[in-house]
């Protein structure tokens, strides 16, 4: 597909938001099976309460009409620290605990509610929102980005492989660990880490979280399941200050042409 397909911005009017709210129907209600008070099953849209007070980076097909409003195939949703009292609390403060994160004193960014059409997975597309958050980050000195991720599925112990390989090999360090928290949460260690089916594990974690861990990134302690979502949520947990060397390089060559 040819680069100039694609364009990133934040929404910018209704029509961007009304096609990022219906890709999000699609992925997460009719692909995955997820509902919730705010869904809009007559018009496919899902949403929530927070949709409001955080900001919507949209991948563009530019080869498609925005009146049609299927003109965003991907979605990143953004919450910077300073917007957070407005908002009430971050979102996956239902889930997990954050205070470790909260009582640092550092500019944190919660990511969410990240999808791409199933017809633009695997190409650039997820290049082009990643470069367009590099940017993002830069542009509001963001220290430590967070948020829930999703396994597929409910079955705590059908995902007992890839769990116990995310606490094994990619718990965070003790001062951004935060944890599972009510009724939801569910220990991760459910296998031991020499019983762990590497294969198995990493055929199981989705694209997105092996992302973030090939960055550097971590994972809290413990899961959450989300029934309502349908699936099991760990926290991601990434530090710009410690990713990986290749990954810095990209941060501080983006900063040098900023």
């Amino acid at each position: 597909m040819a680069e100039e397909t694609y364009l990133v911005r934040l929404a910018q009017d209704a029509a961007d938001h009304a096609a990022a709210l219906r890709l999000r129907y699609q992925v997460f209600v009719a692909e995955l099976g997820a509902d919730g008070p705010l869904v809009d099953h007559a018009a496919r849209i899902e949403r929530d309460e927070f949709d409001p007070f955080f900001d919507h980076m949209v991948l563009i097909d530019q080869r498609r009409d925005p009146a049609a409003r299927d003109h965003v195939v991907g979605v990143y949703r953004l919450l910077p620290c300073d917007r957070m009292q407005a908002a009430g609390r971050f979102y996956s403060e239902s889930e997990f605990d954050l205070s470790p994160l909260t009582s640092s004193g550092r500019r944190l960014l919660e990511l969410g509610r990240s999808c791409i059409h199933p017809d633009h997975r695997g190409g650039s597309g997820l290049f082009h929102l990643w470069n367009a958050l590099a940017q993002y980050v830069l542009d509001r000195d963001i220290e430590v980005l967070f948020g829930a991720a999703s396994l597929p599925g409910t079955d705590v112990a059908a995902l007992r492989m890839p769990l116990a390989h995310l606490h094994h090999n990619h718990l965070a360090p003790e001062a951004l660990r935060v944890r599972a928290h009510g009724a939801g949460a569910v220990a991760m260690d459910l296998v031991p880490r020499e019983a762990v089916d590497r294969r198995a594990a990493a055929a199981a974690i989705p694209p997105l979280i092996k992302a973030y861990l090939r960055l550097g990134g971590f994972v809290g302690q413990g899961a959450y399941v989300d029934r309502a979502f349908n699936t099991t949520d760990v926290c991601l947990v990434m530090d710009t200050a410690r990713m990986s060397a290749k990954h810095r390089d990209f941060y501080t060559r983006r900063r040098s042409e900023a």
